[in-house]
């Protein structure tokens, strides 16, 4: 389980605290929200509070070790976010994981990838 770190000040000093991954998501929610209705004003009506966090985590903070950042940097990651690259990284994605092939059957695939000899016409 991934755990964050921060310090909070409290009556004899600084205090030391840990929390799990879902509780960041929640301590960041707000923030999460208003982006997400940011997105909406602008016309992207179907992007979910959940969409926007994997994103943070997957892209945003990809190259960072994420259990040691602190919670207004995670806040600045989520307000900073334009529509632009996330829908730019939500295009690729679906590029990534969508099967182009998957309304051919065999025989299609297999006529389709294989290569044509000298004389053999193309039947299209």
């Amino acid at each position: 389980m991934l755990r964050f770190v921060y310090l909070r000040l409290n009556g004899k000093g600084m205090e030391k605290l840990t929390m799990q991954f879902e509780q960041i998501f929640k301590h960041a929610m707000p923030a999460i929200q208003s982006k997400r209705d940011e997105f909406r004003l602008y016309g992207y009506s179907t992007v979910t509070n959940e969409e926007i966090w994997k994103f943070c985590i997957r892209k945003k903070w990809r190259k960072k070790d994420v259990s040691t950042m602190r919670i207004h940097e995670i806040v600045n990651g989520v307000l900073t976010l334009t529509p632009a690259e996330f829908m730019t990284y939500t295009q690729i994605e679906e590029q990534r994981d969508s099967n182009w092939f998957s309304d051919l059957n065999s025989d299609e695939l297999q006529l389709l990838l294989s290569p044509k000899s000298k004389g053999e016409q193309s039947v299209l």
